[in-house]
């Protein structure tokens, strides 16, 4: 009795992944893959909080104060508009990335930019919590930048 040795395993379908994240489907690299996950629900939370920060200088001017002069000073109604748009244009991005969307990456990253230049004319009005979102759209940024899909788009 011959046995035959077994049949080398098939090669991987299109669009799978292996358990590390790499593979056809994945970055290579499981943190980035992971942080691409977490950076569309940083980016949904953040665009959901962004829209309640909008109503809420839209609805009251008394909500919000200002310290002293500022270059950048506009009334809190539009700074309430501004923040709402940003915000819906935030968590549409963000919902785009959960679908694994072509365009997803390229609008997360120019709505997020533009979320941190907001931010970044935002704080006098509440330097915590700018900060804070600063921070969480530079990981946005990363997690965008940083994934590696080999899927073709």
């Amino acid at each position: 009795m011959t046995s035959a040795a077994p049949p080398p395993p098939a090669p991987p379908a299109p669009g799978d992944r292996r358990p590390d994240g790499s593979g056809a489907g994945g970055s290579g690299d499981p943190w980035a893959a992971g942080g691409l996950v977490l950076g569309g629900v940083l980016m949904v939370v953040y665009g959901l909080f962004a829209v309640l920060q909008g109503i809420a200088a839209i609805a009251g001017d008394e909500v919000y104060t200002s310290f002293g002069q500022y270059s950048f000073a506009f009334d809190l109604t539009a700074w309430g508009w501004i923040h709402l748009i940003v915000g819906v244009l935030v968590v549409a991005a963000g919902l785009g990335l959960f679908v694994g969307a072509a365009w997803a990456r390229v609008v997360s990253a120019v709505v997020v930019g533009l979320a941190l230049i907001a931010n970044f004319l935002w704080l006098p009005y509440q330097p915590f919590w700018s900060i804070i979102m600063i921070v969480t759209g530079l990981f946005v940024l990363w997690s965008v930048f940083s994934f590696r899909s080999s899927r073709p788009v």
